[in-house]
């Protein structure tokens, strides 16, 4: 049920789902669209549509998982709760930062204020390093992370819908309407493919009735690490589980290294799939996104990778370090040096150089 819920919220993919014709997650905001809902090919066996006040049980007909909830998942502020098992609260981004965190909480971009707050906060973050302390909390999820730059090719009609009390459909409570309950498959796929194309930038359809697209795509567009800042969101967010608070981050603000800060084009800039580089006082972290693992690392060899992650190539680090020989980060560092490095994350089957494959095959 979480694993859906995170979906649906978000537009990532079910963790583990196998992709099928049908949607994973449908929402219904009002039981009376469900007989419509389960009469189409758009739900299947891999579907689980959550209606309020609605049975738990398997649908005959379709092989859709039925499960009830109570609230709504629909607003900018409230709660709903799934069962005695999940409880999950909504608010605005703009109210965000002068709400207590009670519990899981959904954060949704509800307008254009809204938007605006959220790309401040995403650009204090990149010049700064400065984070909204409530966007990294571990209880937060942000929703439509492909409307707001974020890297997620399979938000779609097959990841998630969202049916409304009028029966009209689309992906989000505040997303563009793709069609009516009962609705083909393809119709809802064709209608999605069709708006998300009219638009410059990806994720036009999850805010398009609540952003307007010349403000999101222009905004989108001219930020082209948004997707890394997402993803160094939930880095962070980790981490707090860890106990790891206040980390600094590569790139955001500032670097581990003195000077690659200066470096134009650096690799890891705007890439989310990219290991990142984050440190504290006391230690320094490599975490590599996919798939999902986090490396400690001593002073020396935390500089070294994050030379690599920036310059790209064995001998782009081998100059920059001989022309920064005083640095106290780097130190003085040969090939073997940094041959040593890449090794260590080939054997954890991680490359750390573009276009390298590694030795060996990740483990999860």
């Amino acid at each position: 049920m979480g694993r859906h819920l995170r979906s649906w919220v978000t537009g990532r993919p079910v963790t583990g789902d196998v992709p099928g014709p049908e949607t994973a997650t449908v929402v219904l905001e009002d039981s009376a669209c469900l007989d419509a809902v389960l009469g189409s090919d758009a739900v299947g066996p891999r579907t689980l549509v959550l209606a309020p006040g609605a049975p738990d049980g398997q649908d005959d007909r379709s092989g859709a998982t039925v499960v009830g909830y109570e609230g709504s998942l629909s607003g900018s502020e409230g709660d709903a709760s799934v069962g005695d098992v999940l409880f999950l609260q909504i608010q605005d981004y703009g109210v965000s930062p002068y709400m207590s965190l009670l519990g899981t909480t959904l954060v949704r971009v509800a307008g254009d204020t809204d938007f605006e707050m959220f790309l401040a906060d995403a650009d204090a973050a990149r010049t700064e390093g400065r984070f909204a302390p409530f966007a990294v909390s571990p209880a937060v999820q942000l929703a439509d992370l492909s409307a707001l730059g974020g890297h997620v090719p399979e938000d779609g009609p097959g990841t998630r819908l969202y049916v409304n009390r009028d029966g009209s459909v689309s992906v989000s409570p505040q997303g563009l309407p793709l069609g009516t309950a009962g609705d083909s498959a393809a119709a809802l796929r064709s209608a999605w493919e069709r708006l998300s194309a009219a638009s410059e930038v990806g994720g036009a359809v999850p805010l398009g009735a609540a952003v307007a697209e010349e403000l999101r795509g222009t905004a989108v567009r001219r930020r082209p690490w948004l997707a890394r800042y997402l993803v160094t969101l939930d880095l962070l967010r980790d981490l707090q589980t860890r106990g790891i608070t206040e980390p600094r981050v590569s790139g955001f603000g500032s670097r581990l290294v003195p000077g690659l800060e200066e470096v134009e084009g650096a690799l890891d800039a705007d890439d989310p799939r990219a290991p990142f580089l984050c440190w504290t006082p006391e230690k320094a972290y490599v975490r590599v996104p996919d798939p999902g693992r986090t490396f400690q690392l001593g002073r020396r060899a935390a500089a070294i990778t994050e030379m690599l992650l920036v310059l790209g190539s064995v001998e782009a680090v081998e100059e920059y370090a001989g022309r920064h020989t005083g640095d106290a980060e780097t130190g003085p560092v040969d090939r073997a040096a940094v041959e040593r490095v890449l090794a260590f994350f080939a054997d954890k089957g991680v490359s750390l150089v573009p276009g390298a494959a590694p030795l060996l095959e990740a483990t999860a």
